[in-house]
């Protein structure tokens, strides 16, 4: 029995370390670690299984690697997304990843990063379905109809639920902000891509593939308004030709900054200092409210993971008291 409470008492220590929220101040703007949908090695609970995302169709989980969506095998579409949407104000997501293959000039299709109402329904829009509600940015590494940038293409679009995206044209007729990235397909480092939202004021992408723990900024769209509550997925696809789509770690976090008018409200679109006010009251409350709703979702799940081992421990240890309890009975042959 002291076994047992050993076990659970590093289970209790372990989890309230992993699970303390740590909210840092820079400039009054604080951040809350959204640990239900962030990924890192090795992905999987103990009984290999994940609490927070679903995976399907093509993707294979390599617990000390990366998520694999595709393998470089043709007619492939993998997902994952999150179990529990994301219903804070602002926030920001990175995720790191990587695009390889065997192909020198023919390789594709891509992969995708998404933000929406809707979760998990495979479709032609690299992988998900084309007419969603909400946001998608496209990491395409095949042209098909588009000849005015150069490829790989990095492409948004905010769905409506009724608009198709333009897969035939690459997006073009239904972008809504997009940047060339030459050499994020098999750079010498996996890259890194990083989304910065403050609803109603602007939506930031930057991306790191060129040098390494250098961000260099895709676009910056102002009056950005994504639904108050979406799912985060990443979906990936081939074709005729094919690639490695990989995604090997995912950060999220919800911001909030104190009241508008007060010291360190204000803030530029870099995400860390300048002279912009973005926020007022109500999106801090919000956005706390979103950090403290995951962080009990966590804490919830953890303590009824705690109860069963308890409970079956202790009916284990219970068994085994009755047994040693009975008398020993010979059994008598013929």
């Amino acid at each position: 029995m002291n076994q047992v409470m050993l076990i659970l008492g590093l289970l209790l220590t372990g989890d309230c370390h992993a699970q303390r929220p740590g909210l840092s101040d820079s400039n009054g703007v604080r951040e809350v670690p959204l640990r239900t949908h962030s990924l890192s090695v090795p992905f999987l609970d103990q009984d290999f299984h994940s609490r927070w995302w679903d995976y399907g169709g093509t993707t294979v989980v390599n617990t000390a690697k990366h998520v694999r969506l595709t393998y470089d095998r043709q007619h492939s579409t993998g997902y994952l997304w999150s179990r529990l949407p994301i219903t804070a104000t602002n926030y920001e997501i990175e995720w790191t990843f990587k695009i390889s293959g065997r192909g020198n000039s023919l390789y594709g299709d891509g992969m995708a990063m998404w933000l929406t109402q809707g979760r998990a329904k495979l479709g032609p829009a690299m992988g998900n379905e084309d007419r969603f509600d909400g946001l998608g940015i496209f990491f395409d590494t095949y042209r098909n109809g588009r000849r005015d940038v150069g490829f790989p293409y990095v492409t948004a679009m905010l769905g409506d639920g009724n608009t198709v995206y333009d897969k035939g044209q690459d997006n073009q007729n239904t972008e809504l902000a997009g940047c060339s990235a030459r050499g994020l397909r098999e750079a010498s480092f996996p890259t890194k891509a990083r989304l910065t939202y403050y609803k109603n004021d602007f939506l930031k992408l930057e991306l790191q593939y060129k040098v390494e723990n250098e961000w260099e900024e895709c676009f910056t769209v102002d009056d950005v308004n994504i639904p108050n509550v979406v799912y985060l997925g990443f979906t990936a696809v081939t074709g005729e030709i094919s690639d490695n789509h990989d995604l090997i770690e995912v950060h999220s976090k919800n911001i909030f900054v104190p009241d508008a008018g007060s010291p360190g409200a204000k803030m530029g679109k870099s995400g860390r200092s300048g002279d912009r006010r973005l926020s007022s009251s109500h999106a801090t409350s919000s956005s706390l409210a979103g950090g403290v709703l995951s962080f009990a979702i966590s804490w919830l799940w953890t303590l009824l993971k705690i109860a069963i081992f308890v409970g079956v421990s202790y009916g284990a240890f219970r068994g085994y008291q009755r047994y040693k309890s009975k008398p020993n009975r010979q059994v008598l042959g013929f």
